[in-house]
C-alpha cells in the first residue's frame, strides 16, 4: 500500500476541458471543474486552458476547494528552434509553478511532434537521428539545472505521437541525461497503447520517477485506431482512454513497485475523453474508488 503521508492524489482537468481540443468540455467552467475535482476526493491538480493565469485568483479558488497545483504541461522544442526560445518560456512557466506551489514540471518535446496532427499515431512517428538525440538530452540538462535553481524538478513526459514514446527511446533519453537534473514522469496509459510493458519500465527507472500518472486505454479503441489508421486525437475522441479501474490496466503491480521503493510525490488521474460521453464527475468518483481499493490512499 502507499504512504498516505509521502503520496498524495492528484486529476488532470483535460477530462472536463480538453486543451488540444477545445470544443471537448466548451461548456464545462473552471469552476465547474475544480468544484468536481474536490467532490470527487482528489487534492491535487494539474493546470488546464480555463484556469485563471493571475496566481493570486487561482490560489484562492484552489484554497477554497482544498486543491494544490503540483504540476503544469510545458512543451519544449528541443529538436527544432533554438534552446533559447524554449529556455525564455520555460522560466516563466517554472516561476508560475513555485508561486503555486508546485514541486515539479512536466515536460514533453514537441519538436516533431504528430500528436496534435491528422497523422497517423501508429505509423507516422517521427525517429531522431544523432544529432537530434545530442540537441535533445543536453537542452533537457539545461532545462533541468534551471528548474533546480528554481527548487522545481524537471520530469519528462514520454507521449504518444512524439520523439519519446517507445521504451528503447526511454531508455536513451534517460541514459544520456543527468539523474540529477532530468526525472521521468511515468505514465501507464502511454506505454500500454503503444504496445510496451509499462511496468517493465516503471521497474527500469522508478529511481527516477518524479510524477506519475494514472491513465487507463480500451484496447479495442485503440486496435481501431491502429486498423484504420486514425490520429491520435480521433483515438481521443473514440475513447481510447479512460481513468483507472474502466479499462485494461491492472494498476495494483504499479502501486505495489511505487510502494516497495517509496516514492514519494504525487499519483495523477489523467484521462482524456469526450465529457459529453464519459461524465467527468462520474469517471473522477469512479477513480477515486478504484485507487483507494488498490492502493489504500
Amino acid at each position: 500500500m502507499l504512504s498516505k503521508e509521502r503520496v498524495h492524489l492528484g486529476i488532470a482537468p483535460i477530462a472536463w476541458t480538453n486543451d488540444d481540443m477545445p470544443d471537448l468540455g466548451a461548456e464545462n467552467t473552471f469552476e465547474q471543474c475544480v468544484s468536481e475535482m474536490a467532490l470527487a476526493g482528489f487534492t491535487g491538480c494539474e493546470v488546464g486552458n480555463k484556469f485563471p493565469k493571475d496566481t493570486v485568483v487561482l490560489k484562492k479558488a484552489l484554497d477554497l476547494r482544498g486543491i494544490q497545483v503540483c504540476n503544469a504541461w510545458y512543451s519544449t522544442f528541443l529538436t527544432t528552434a533554438p534552446y533559447e526560445e524554449t529556455e525564455k518560456g520555460f522560466i516563466q512557466h517554472i516561476r508560475f509553478l513555485k508561486e503555486m506551489g508546485a514541486k515539479v514540471v512536466g515536460v514533453s518535446e514537441q519538436g516533431h511532434s504528430i500528436q496534435g496532427t491528422d497523422k497517423a499515431i501508429f505509423t507516422e512517428k517521427y525517429v531522431m537521428d544523432d544529432r537530434e538525440w545530442e540537441l535533445l538530452c543536453t537542452g533537457l540538462n539545461k532545462l533541468g539545472r534551471v528548474a533546480r535553481e528554481e527548487g522545481i524538478a524537471l520530469t519528462f513526459h514520454h507521449h504518444m505521437g512524439t520523439v519519446v514514446q517507445t521504451a528503447d527511446e526511454i531508455d536513451r533519453m534517460m541514459e544520456n541525461t543527468d539523474p540529477e537534473l532530468v526525472g521521468l514522469l511515468f505514465d501507464s496509459g502511454h506505454l500500454a497503447y503503444c504496445g510496451e510493458d509499462y511496468l517493465v519500465v516503471l521497474k527500469k527507472h522508478i529511481h527516477r520517477v518524479r510524477h506519475v500518472h494514472l491513465k487507463d486505454i480500451r484496447p479495442e479503441m485503440v486496435k481501431k485506431v491502429k486498423d484504420e489508421s486514425l490520429s491520435f486525437l480521433q483515438g481521443v475522441r473514440l475513447g481510447a482512454f479512460t481513468v483507472p479501474g474502466d479499462g485494461s490496466i491492472d494498476f495494483g503491480p504499479i502501486f505495489d513497485v511505487l510502494a516497495e521503493h517509496d516514492y514519494s510525490g504525487y499519483v495523477l488521474v489523467e484521462a482524456e475523453q469526450d465529457p459529453a460521453v464519459a461524465n467527468p464527475l462520474e469517471y473522477a468518483i469512479r477513480a477515486r474508488k478504484y485507487i483507494a481499493e488498490k492502493a489504500g490512499i
